[in-house]
This record gives C-alpha cells, structure tokens and sequence, in this order.
C-alpha cells in the first residue's frame, strides 16, 4: 500500500470495532485493505466525517441500507426501524460520532491531535470526488453485518 500509512489507520479500525462491539454486541473481523475509488451502490448509507488538525482527510463509514437500518435499532434499545428517518439518521450519525471521537482518543495517545467535523449521512448512487488523500477501504464483517471503513486521511 503506497501513499498512507497504516498507523493513520488503525485507530480507526481499533474505534470501530470497539465500539461496534460495545454498542451492537457484534465482533467485527476486519478484513484485507485495498484501495478504493469512492463511488457508492443504490443501496448504500455513508456516515461521511471530516477530519483536521494535525491530520486532514475524511472517514466514511459505509453500509447496506437494511444494516443500517439494524444497527439504528440496536442503537435504539431494540426499537423497530422501518426506515431512515430524522431519529434514525441521529441514531447511526451517533455511531460516526463514537468511533471518530474514540478514533480522536487513540491518536492523542500517539501524540496526533486531531479534530473531526459533525457526521453528514449520505443515501443512494453517490462517487465523491477526493484529490487530497488515496482513499483505502478495509472491510469489516460479523454476523451478518458488513461495514466498510473508507479512510483518505494525510499528515
């Protein structure tokens, strides 16, 4: 992999799984890296966050819409979820927010500052120009849920 380096991203993949297990009571395998163009599936929910500081880049969080459709209600003590609505929306743009802060954590504890922007949830047929960073994707999966973490971050 040329162009970024892995310590740029496992915090984040050590905040995802983390908090995905202590959140959704899921274990989440983290899968084989690769890059990836940001282009997104009809189906897809993107938790797109920003990030600056000492780092600059964004980190999306992408999944099915029937995922996130379950981990919005896992989110909301059991609570059916139909469809994504403003409640929902909150609830899994909540999940963004919980992993880039432990993200956030992880890197003061390595000396990288970092801050991040609020989450922004995207829906449907989407490709999102990036020039900054190459973005990497690393698949997550545990039951029956697949997550994938783009991360296109630079120091």
């Amino acid at each position: 992999m040329t162009g970024i380096n892995v310590d740029y991203i496992n915090p984040f993949l050590m905040a995802a799984t983390g908090i995905i297990k202590d959140i959704c009571q899921i274990e989440m395998k983290i899968g084989k890296p690769y890059v990836k163009e940001t282009a997104f599936a009809d189906d897809s929910v993107i938790i797109m966050i920003g990030i600056t500081g000492e780092m600059r880049g964004q980190v999306m969080i992408v999944l099915s819409y029937t995922k996130a459709l379950e981990i919005a209600s896992k989110m909301m003590m059991g609570m059916p979820v139909e469809k994504l609505d403003e409640m929902s929306i909150s609830a899994i743009s909540e999940l963004g927010n919980m992993i880039m802060g432990n993200a956030a954590t992880i890197f003061s504890t390595k000396g990288i500052l970092i801050d991040i922007t609020p989450p922004t949830v995207c829906r449907g047929n989407l490709t999102i120009a990036q020039s900054f960073a190459q973005n990497i994707c690393v698949p997550l999966s545990g039951g029956d849920i697949t997550i994938e973490l783009d991360v296109a971050v630079k120091a």
